[in-house]
């Protein structure tokens, strides 16, 4: 049986995914990027195939993506992650939901990326000028209220009142603005509440720039905080479709592409 690797690395995180010779998820790995992006990705790597029981011969193809792809040798190839993220997503949502509109949170930028009806891209869409709407954000935030982020979502629907606005769109000014709160007793669950309408806020207007279609996906690490969920599905008044493993979207993307490669280059 020969396997095709894809390994998203990311700023924060690298997440790998491996698919067999049926473009079926064999599995998959998430561990911290760390300051030596191509030393951790070799590493997780060679853990994920031994976890699998994969010998290394029978890895056939390889496609790098992300922040650091072009850092790791070994892959036969690297492609943009708004590629592999399209096409991740549509092998994750197959025969669930018929995708339009792809919505990403990675650690340190977003992305609204569109697609037509066969799923390629026809524009996207990113912010990577300011932490404010990213998961490194919610990871702050979850530092200074003094909890966990993977409890932000449980805080955000225990909150009784109006989420208050946090108005700055730097994250430094507004985690300024969180502490400001906090300093007047306002209460940490309307404070997340607050700040998952904040991110919300930001992300809708990310997407008008594509264009809102039916069809809404979204991955990433925040995909998983079902409060932040919720804030996006009620600013845009539509449902969204969360995948399974929301943060290996892209790692599924470029393993797919890998073997599509494979097949082209040895027919």
């Amino acid at each position: 049986m020969h396997y095709f690797a894809g390994i998203d690395i990311g700023s924060t995180a690298i997440k790998i995914a491996i698919v067999d010779e049926n473009k079926k998820l064999a599995g998959h790995k998430i561990s911290a990027s760390g300051s030596m992006f191509y030393k951790y990705a070799k590493q997780a790597l060679k853990e994920l195939l031994n976890e699998l029981g994969i010998d290394e011969k029978d890895l056939v193809y390889t496609v790098a993506t992300g922040y650091g792809r072009k850092l790791f040798k070994e892959a036969d190839e690297n492609i943009s992650e708004i590629t592999a993220n399209a096409m991740g997503a549509m092998a994750a949502a197959e025969g669930k939901c018929d995708i339009k509109t792809i919505i990403n949170i990675g650690g340190q930028d977003s992305k609204a990326i569109s697609l037509d009806d066969q799923g390629n891209v026809v524009n996207f869409a990113m912010n990577d000028r300011c932490a404010a709407g990213t998961g490194k954000f919610l990871d702050v935030v979850a530092m200074n209220l003094e909890i966990e982020v993977d409890e932000l979502g449980e805080y955000h629907f225990r909150s009784k009142g109006t989420p208050l606005s946090i108005n700055s769109t730097c994250a430094v000014f507004a985690e300024s603005e969180i502490i400001g709160l906090l300093g007047n007793n306002n209460s940490v669950e309307d404070i997340v509440a607050g700040v998952h309408y904040s991110i919300a806020k930001r992300i809708i207007k990310l997407v008008k720039r594509v264009g809102i279609k039916e069809g809404i996906y979204f991955d990433g690490g925040p995909a998983l905080n079902s409060g932040l969920v919720s804030a996006i599905e009620n600013e845009l008044g539509k449902e969204i479709f969360i995948p399974e493993f929301p943060q290996i979207t892209t790692s599924l993307g470029a393993a797919i592409l890998a073997h599509e490669s494979y097949g082209y280059e040895n027919k």
